[in-house]
């Protein structure tokens, strides 16, 4: 491997991504806005072997890997003053494990061309856990010739990754994912609804989907009923990020001029599931909307 990596992002997923890093032995140099996530900002003090930068661009490192929660911050992390084209030396290949759009990758890219720092999108599937696991699974886009510089370090925090040639195309697979995840929550949410409302027990129901052999049970169904039966709405990946994500899979799917119309209603549901207050609650908290709307909980009573 490489020298020195900067990490930039230390949230819940970053701070586990990164710790992983540090147990691989990889020199790091760390940054995040908030001093709480960085436990003090100054270059001096060290917490698991990781140097804290005072800002982006003091993390000059062979690779430098960021996840940030908006396309606008993305860019000002990037490109802004003291951002990592300001600080960063030429032949600095940087990998940006967030959930951007598109447009927003290709132009980060092409400002740092401008300095000689290779970009390369390297979203993710997964969400808290498998952040602490080490087992996300990378979807890379970008100059494949630079597989052999990041992947070891993929390696550490993941899994899997899985390459296209084309900058931005991590990124266009990822929102097509996370649209579709989106469109799943929102008509589990309907038909655990449904099931209430129609007086069928909801767990015979998920025993029923989840054991039967039939086409409607997949991954989201498994993780997600139960905790939604049970009341639990703890995040591991919060609704409003759901919302920002549903929105630029719906920009991709009109930039492709593909009419979505379930696609649209689903991001029309998570506004009222932010609206109503349930942002922070994890993206299945779309159930809330869907009880709104018939005047009863789904949950049992805590």
């Amino acid at each position: 491997m490489a020298g020195k990596v900067g990490f930039i992002g230390l949230g819940t997923m970053g701070g586990p991504m990164a710790a992983n890093l540090a147990k691989g032995n990889v020199p790091l140099v760390v940054f995040d806005v908030s001093a709480a996530a960085c436990h003090g900002r100054g270059e001096a003090r060290r917490r698991d072997g990781r140097r804290l930068a005072g800002r982006p661009s003091r993390g000059r490192s062979a690779c430098s890997s960021r996840r940030c929660p908006t396309t606008t911050s993305c860019a000002r992390t990037y490109l802004g003053p003291n951002g990592v084209a300001e600080g960063g030396a030429a032949g600095l290949v940087t990998c940006d494990c967030s959930t951007v759009s598109p447009e927003a990758t290709l132009e980060v890219a092409a400002g740092l061309a401008r300095r000689s720092i290779v970009h390369m999108d390297t979203p993710m599937l997964g969400s808290q856990p498998q952040a602490v696991s080490g087992e996300i699974f990378f979807i890379v886009g970008g100059d494949r010739a630079r597989l052999d510089t990041i992947k070891p370090y993929l390696d550490l925090m993941g899994r899997l990754p899985h390459v296209r040639r084309a900058s931005a195309s991590g990124n266009r697979v990822k929102l097509l994912h996370n649209g579709l995840a989106a469109v799943t929550a929102t008509a589990v949410a309907e038909t655990v609804a449904t099931c209430v409302q129609s007086g069928v027990d909801p767990y015979v129901f998920y025993d029923v989907v989840k054991n039967g052999g039939g086409m409607a049970f997949g991954t989201y169904f498994d993780r997600r009923v139960k905790r939604m039966l049970d009341g639990d709405f703890s995040p591991t990946f919060m609704a409003e990020l759901m919302l920002k994500d549903a929105r630029l899979a719906l920009d991709l799917a009109r930039a492709a001029k593909v009419p979505a119309p379930i696609l649209e209603e689903t991001t029309r549901t998570y506004e009222d599931a932010v609206a109503g207050g349930w942002g922070k609650e994890d993206f299945s908290a779309v159930t809330h909307v869907i009880e709104k709307r018939i005047g009863r909980k789904v949950s049992k009573p805590k």
